[in-house]
């Protein structure tokens, strides 16, 4: 049986891009600086651009989902010119839908890679050209490579980074942001319903497609907001001291203000051969039953850093202890609006005598000079350089006398490398958000870069398949995690979700005009569910943000009323009626939307929530894709949309069931692992 210590090459790459040697620095430490290896974490500003970033994501959702909801308006127009069947043109629009949502875990990996404003700018760009080329189709299968597929992916590349980002400028307000964000997939609904009947009657399909394409472009526009966060900057030395560089050369001093900590030797084993070292990793509750996955381990900050206190002191803020989020308002920016780097004291309880002077002196001397500072990693000296310097040295590494390159990490990070990147709700309902000051919780959810990630990030050139790709779909994409029979539930239950989750909108209008309704009253029941959706979303993420509200069950009582509404819509057809089936289905599909992240956290744990979302995006898409065809088949079997309703509600309805004893299957399985865990040392 392997030891605690045993490591895999993942572990190492990663903690020899944190930790390294450099023979040359003792003999000249005097004269030039020594090697700096450091760790990037993301501290959300929670205010200034934050909210720009807020209003253009909500746009970005506003157009990608109206059009997506909506696309199903122009199939009669396509049967008529195709002369091709309603089962057969339910493709295009099912296709675009599901390739939506099924590209997510590959465009993930590249906004990883690149950010998320060039893969925002690329995804509308690319959407935009789709959109244009289907002006000109010859054939529904046209239509369903370039309008369906290719504009699905398109239109992922916009979505997933709108969506993902909020979590990056957004602490305290990310249930709001969130919110806020998400809710223009119902402002879409309810505009580019009606404009989209409108310019089919005004202007035909093929033009319609032409000018929503240039809406599309305008999410180019809308993501030149998403641009990257500043991060704040840890480093470690081979000794395991940290010291705080502004704060020694502001003292005049040879040494550091406080007394340098140590880091947790248990943290690391016995050295390695050209001064590597193995990490230990934590048991985590949660993924006790991965097995596999626990070779793929990524050691966060907070496990690098184990065993230290971390305290923020901002400049004019001398009070010890005081928390990150507590301090918010204080926190300096710079003239565009990014948050500055700020000065951290990381240190062991300090019980000398005059400790309240020696730090109010410290905060006066911070006050006169607040600049970007970064937590520099020092063997025995200090230099005199400015931050500045540090941050230019920092980003392109030094030559030493003999030529050879050291090279440093960036201040870039890699959204994906956050645990918490997915979830959407309030950090307040986290453990780790709660047991710990902000700063510890954002350490302990980044997982540091791989040295031949960072080497990449360095390297200017184009790779096929660069480390930060790879990384972020074997993580996304981990079968391990198809083991838990909690999460197998909660994902057949929203494959069974999606599956009926379009056929509405494929099916009213036509149903309702099939029963005399007038079709301007019809497409305005499309609007409700949107303006509904709209309002549910916010509701249900206020709610979902009180402790005593249990998230799966607000989601199964929504689910249970949007099947059962959705089965007996059609009993009588009336624009009441329709109305009041737009109510219980818009709040059904808010529900189910903005509680998924909630939920996937109570089952399998906030480590694994990356993991679990590359699936639910797959089994989503692929549901979305299948779904409104085998609906449109029923049809053409009986004649009869209702049969389509029975099948998309009945479908809805089970997945509520599912999901009812998911609590119970849950804590049996925690039960099970943690007996697995107390049982394989003796094995």
């Amino acid at each position: 049986m392997p030891t605690p210590h045993t490591r895999s090459q993942d572990e190492l790459s990663t903690v020899n891009a944190l930790v390294s040697k450099n023979p040359d620095t003792d003999k000249h430490h005097e004269e030039e600086e020594e090697e700096i290896d450091t760790a990037a974490v993301v501290v959300p500003p929670d205010s200034g651009w934050a909210w720009v970033v807020m209003v253009a994501s909500f746009l970005c959702c506003t157009v990608i989902d109206g059009i997506v909801f909506c696309s199903a308006i122009i199939q009669e127009e396509l049967m008529k010119e195709f002369h091709v069947s309603k089962f057969y043109v339910t493709f295009v629009s099912s296709l675009l839908s599901g390739c939506y949502l099924m590209a997510g875990p590959f465009v993930s990996a590249l906004a990883n890679r690149f950010g998320f404003r060039p893969v925002t700018i690329a995804g509308a760009i690319f959407g935009a050209i789709c959109f244009g080329l289907s002006y000109f189709a010859t054939s529904v299968e046209f239509l369903f490579v370039v309008y369906g597929i290719l504009g699905g992916i398109g239109f992922c590349m916009v979505y997933i980074p709108a969506v993902v980002i909020i979590g990056f400028y957004f602490e305290k307000w990310r249930a709001l942001a969130t919110g806020v964000a998400l809710c223009g997939s119902g402002v879409g609904t309810f505009v580019f319903a009606p404009l989209t009947d409108l310019l089919l009657e005004k202007t035909g399909w093929r033009m319609t497609l032409a000018i929503q394409g240039i809406m599309i472009l305008s999410c180019a526009i809308f993501g030149l907001a998403f641009r990257p966060i500043q991060p704040i900057t840890l480093g470690v030395t081979e000794d395991g001291t940290v010291v705080d560089e502004e704060k020694t050369k502001l003292n005049g001093h040879g040494s550091t203000v406080a007394p340098t900590p140590q880091l947790h030797q248990a943290a690391f084993t016995k050295p390695l051969p050209e001064g590597r070292f193995a990490y230990s990793m934590p048991n985590s509750a949660h993924n006790t039953y991965m097995g596999a996955s626990q070779r793929n381990h990524y050691p966060t900050a907070a496990e690098i850093f184990k065993g230290m206190n971390l305290e923020r002191r901002p400049s004019g803020q001398g009070s010890k202890g005081t928390e990150l989020k507590q301090l918010r308002k204080s926190q300096p920016t710079t003239p565009n609006g990014d948050p500055q780097q700020l000065t951290f004291n990381l240190h062991k309880e300090l019980t000398t005598v005059g400790e309240n002077e020696e730090e109010a002196e410290n905060d006066n001397l911070l006050e006169t000079e607040a600049k970007p500072v970064s937590i520099q990693a020092r063997r025995h000296t200090v230099s005199g350089r400015r931050p500045q310097d540090l941050a230019k040295r920092a980003a392109g590494g030094h030559h030493d006398q003999n030529g050879h390159h050291h090279g440093q990490s960036q201040s870039s990070s890699r959204p994906m490398y956050r645990d918490d990147i997915f979830f959407t709700g309030s950090l307040t309902r986290i453990p780790q958000y709660q047991s710990q000051t902000s700063l510890a919780y954002h350490m302990s959810v980044t997982r540091l870069p791989t040295k031949q990630d960072m080497l990449e990030d360095r390297q200017k050139g184009c790779r096929i398949c660069p480390e930060a790709v790879r990384r972020t779909l074997s993580t996304m994409l981990d079968t391990s995690l198809l083991k838990s029979p909690a999460f197998m539930c909660l994902a057949v239950s929203g494959f069974l979700t999606m599956m009926g989750f379009f056929v509405p909108f494929s099916f009213l209008t036509d149903r309702a005009v099939d029963a005399g309704m007038a079709k301007e009253s019809a497409v305005s029941v499309i609007s409700g569910i949107g303006m509904i959706n709209t309002f549910a979303r916010i509701v249900c993420g206020s709610m979902s943000s009180f402790p005593s509200v249990k998230p799966l069950w607000l989601n199964n009582v929504a689910l249970t009323a949007g099947g059962l509404a959705t089965i007996f819509s059609g009993v009588v057809i009336n624009a009441s009626t329709q109305w009041a089936f737009a109510v219980l289905f818009g709040i059904c599909i808010a529900c189910f939307s903005a509680l998924r992240s909630l939920i996937a956290v109570e089952l399998i744990g906030l480590e694994k929530l990356t993991n679990a979302f590359g699936f639910l995006m797959l089994f989503q898409g692929l549901a979305a894709t299948i779904g409104s065809p085998i609906a449109g088949a029923l049809y053409a079997a009986t004649e009869s949309y209702n049969v389509a309703f029975y099948f998309a509600g009945g479908l809805i309805l089970l997945s509520a069931f599912l999901c009812y004893p998911l609590s119970w299957i849950s804590s049996w399985e925690q039960k099970r692992n943690a007996k697995n865990e107390s049982l394989s040392p003796a094995a």
